[in-house]
């Protein structure tokens, strides 16, 4: 930048107020709105797990005891969370931050006990998921 520039800003751009009259390109700090891409990508797609694994469980594939009715619970919990993640609120972000951790130790445990390798693979996505939207811009976007 140069200093003889009149429109130079004098502050740093999170505490510059002229921001928008300048018309500069981007976003000030603190004002990012609207969901990333990513965010509605995770919300589709846990949807479609969570909605499948229910299913499964009405149909018993894991079990008719306390499996089967905590594999609902979550898959509830989780689908709640989406609606209100998907909604840009802080509540159903953590109802799916933490739904996304709990699946990928689900999946992790689920590999170290049976040795089938989709739930690795499973794990790490939903691992991946959740250092996404952990992030803080994600966090920013909340409200």
């Amino acid at each position: 930048m140069n200093p003889e520039d009149p429109q130079a800003p004098s502050t740093p751009p999170a505490q510059d107020t002229g921001f928008r009259s300048r018309h500069l390109p981007g976003i000030a700090a603190g004002e990012s709105k609207g969901m990333l891409p990513g965010m509605a990508l995770i919300g589709m797609y846990l949807l479609v797990l969570s909605m499948l694994n229910a299913f499964a469980a009405m149909r018993g594939t894991f079990g008719l005891g306390a499996a089967k009715f905590s594999i609902l619970g979550v898959c509830t919990l989780l689908v709640i969370g989406i609606f209100g993640m998907l909604r840009l609120r802080r509540w159903g972000w953590s109802l799916v931050t933490a739904g996304c951790l709990l699946m990928a130790a689900g999946y992790f445990y689920g590999f170290h006990r049976m040795h089938a390798p989709p739930y690795i693979i499973n794990g790490l996505f939903d691992l991946v998921f959740f250092l996404y939207l952990s992030r803080t811009e994600v966090r920013e976007r909340l409200r």
